[in-house]
């Protein structure tokens, strides 16, 4: 799977393809906010492919396309490079940060679902 960041473009075409599970190119462009011409959206699917984000089987006259790994998957990937771009690969610093930020604004029920996940990491951890 390449670890290329993917363009805007390209980000609205898979938040599409997760959300409906499935699609062509003409539901991509039914969907896409000022959307370029269908085969514009053909070309960004298969460099989607390419990437290994998508993969592809015919229907009839046309391709539908389905993700190549589930949404769980791309995003743990996706969060791993932001981490290891941004905070040098520490989950602490990226917490600390969102944390320190005045527009993470936690309710108390978010608050103690980190407090758990972090009991149990260090249950995990001993």
């Amino acid at each position: 799977m390449s670890a290329e960041a993917l363009s805007r473009r390209e980000r609205q075409i898979m938040e599409i393809v997760y959300r409906r599970g499935q699609a062509s190119a003409a539901e991509v462009v039914a969907e896409l906010p000022d959307p370029p011409s269908k085969t514009a959206v053909r070309t960004l699917l298969r460099i989607l492919e390419d990437k290994g984000h998508l993969k592809h089987r015919q229907e009839g006259l046309a391709y539908v396309y389905v993700p190549a790994r589930s949404r769980s998957q791309a995003a743990k990937s996706a969060f791993r490079r932001v981490l290891d771009t941004f905070f040098e690969g520490s989950l602490e610093k990226a917490v600390a940060a969102h944390l320190g930020d005045d527009a993470a604004d936690l309710s108390p029920d978010e608050l103690a679902r980190l407090a758990n996940l972090i009991r149990q990491a260090r249950k995990k951890g001993t």
